[in-house]
């Protein structure tokens, strides 16, 4: 497993600095059923505005029918890729239960699939969050209702070298350093001036 450490001001737990989103995988390892309870479990206790716990997982396993689904409506560049994770998982918004609109739906998906890319890192597993695929594709693939918004998808798997990706280019990129701006840009006391 490549591992690819942040850079910064001050030490930030292990599970954050080593957290980024591979796409090398190994066409050949599985993620096992424990590992994947671990994920979703993470997933499931992340906060939500209210408690209303408004994200949902479709689960796909490589070679599976619920995998070729959520697989099919990604783009090209990420199908390239994906097809040799052990998990694809897409995360959907329930946007309305009986006490009407949920509000911050989609942050409460957002924190649960940080929730569960973290205990992928704890897992020895590498995921990578795609916003790259069709939402309208996966809600008519899974006959989702109208108030259930797909929010992202996520490999997940077994990091491989990255000569499995081929092309030089795509070796490159997941070879390459990792960046983020500044804190000085990042936070601010007010706009324009850092608080650090």
């Amino acid at each position: 497993m490549q591992r690819k450490p942040a850079t910064t001001s001050v030490a930030v737990h292990e599970l954050i600095a080593q957290r980024w989103s591979p796409r090398a995988f190994d066409p050949d390892a599985k993620v096992s059923e424990e590992q994947l309870r671990a994920l979703l479990e993470a997933a499931r206790w992340a906060p939500s505005f209210g408690n209303t716990q408004p994200a949902r997982f479709l689960v796909g396993r490589r070679g599976d029918a619920v995998f070729d689904r959520i697989h099919g409506t990604l783009t090209e560049r990420n199908q390239d890729w994906a097809h040799r994770v052990g998990v694809l998982l897409a995360g959907l918004a329930v946007t309305r239960n009986e006490k009407g609109d949920i509000p911050y739906a989609e942050y409460g998906v957002a924190l649960a699939a940080q929730n569960l890319v973290l205990q992928a890192v704890a897992e020895g597993l590498g995921a990578h969050q795609m916003a790259g695929f069709d939402p309208d594709a996966l809600h008519q693939a899974f006959a989702l209702p109208n108030d259930v918004r797909p929010v992202v998808t996520i490999a997940v798997g077994v990091q491989a070298d990255a000569e499995v990706l081929g092309a030089q280019r795509l070796v490159e990129r997941e070879r390459g350093e990792r960046s983020r701006i500044p804190l000085a840009e990042f936070a601010l006391s007010e706009w324009g001036a850092p608080a650090f």
